[in-house]
């Protein structure tokens, strides 16, 4: 069984969850944290907006270290312009898988920080964990936009705020 299909069809479907919650993300409340210690709506949203293309970065690199490329998000001001990042992460991250061959998975990718170790992966397993990270971030903007007394679109079925399918 060749697992190509099977993560294009997810990150796909991933896409119209994750399109969904960040739609929801309201202009005004940008700055907005539920903690002090919280990330803000901005910081987070433009973090899910981004991983999609963590599918491309691990395909055509073999490590990220942060001691040598310091992480700088994309700067976002309103839903229109997180949606256009998700959009074009995602379409460059799906746009590498499409294009993937089954070997291309099986290298080993790693995250460090100069010589502190993160992980190390096979290429695969990174596009899992990246979605993963999706689903989790997500979640948390949940918890975030309910706070905020606003409406959560369903996942994997009805929220409460959306009942039907």
């Amino acid at each position: 069984m060749d697992i190509i299909p099977v993560l294009l069809k997810e990150m796909e479907q991933e896409s119209e969850t994750t399109r969904k919650i960040l739609s929801r993300v309201p202009n005004n409340k940008y700055d907005w944290q539920p903690h002090e210690r919280s990330m803000t709506i901005r910081q987070l949203a433009t973090h899910i907006a981004e991983i999609p293309d963590w599918v491309a970065m691990g395909l055509t690199t073999d490590e990220l270290d942060f001691a040598a490329n310091a992480y700088n998000p994309t700067p976002v001001n309103n839903t229109d312009e997180l949606l256009e990042l998700f959009e074009k992460s995602y379409a460059n991250g799906y746009a590498h898988l499409e294009k993937a061959t089954e070997p291309d998975l099986l290298p080993t990718w790693t995250m460090r920080n100069g010589d502190q170790i993160y992980m190390v992966l096979t290429k695969a397993e990174l596009i899992r964990v990246s979605f993963s990270q999706i689903v989790h971030h997500r979640a948390q903007l949940g918890v975030f936009l309910r706070l905020l007394d606003i409406p959560i679109p369903g996942s994997y079925g009805p929220s409460a705020d959306e009942t039907g399918f």
